[in-house]
């Protein structure tokens, strides 16, 4: 359970915070960019939600996706220990990912097949959507960054990975059918 009793700590005024393993670094450490850039789409996706735009399937799933980047966050802000048990911190498990990949599968069944690729925009759920999905997939580029130097758990990585590809399923389920399509090098005629 979180308990926060105080917003400010004055910690982090050099430059420095802690981690959920309570070790110090930097506040330009690659962890930070990581699950400081998950935060970044958590907020993205409740502006997504909130602006009344999407069905109430989507939103229930914008929700869970929302507590599942909490649990992705905690994930990346504590460092992976070698040996460390199972359960010992929360971590993003393979149910996790599973869950995305049959939402991905539900919702992308009943689309139809893709002619060219998408152009964000249309009706403001999808342009949302869109928006987050770019943001998911930096979450990602920096976590594979931080995974470069650092353990990281395994199916959190794939856990953005599969979320960027629903994002862009919900997108195109968010658009109504209105799907604005890519033509390559219309401005040049």
């Amino acid at each position: 359970m979180v308990n926060l009793s105080r917003i400010y700590t004055r910690t982090g005024d050099g430059g420095k915070t802690r981690l959920g393993d309570n070790s110090q670094v930097s506040k330009t450490d690659l962890r930070l960019e990581a699950y400081g850039t998950v935060d970044e789409l958590n907020a993205l996706l409740g502006t997504a939600g909130a602006s009344g735009s999407l069905d109430e399937e989507l939103f229930g799933i914008l929700r869970l996706i929302q507590n599942d980047l909490f649990d992705l966050g905690a994930d990346l802000c504590a460092p992976q220990t070698e040996g460390e048990e199972e359960g010992a911190r929360l971590r993003i498990t393979a149910l996790q990912v599973q869950r995305l990949e049959n939402q991905l599968d539900q919702l992308n069944e009943v689309l139809p097949p893709l002619k060219s690729f998408v152009l964000p925009g249309g009706r403001m759920g999808n342009a949302w959507l869109h928006l987050a999905r770019t943001v998911c997939r930096r979450a990602e580029r920096r976590a594979w960054a931080l995974a470069e130097v650092a353990p990281v758990n395994a199916q959190a990585l794939i856990y953005l990975n599969r979320l960027a590809d629903l994002l862009f399923v919900m997108a195109r389920r968010a658009s109504g059918g209105e799907e604005v399509l890519w033509v390559p090098g219309q401005s040049r005629q």
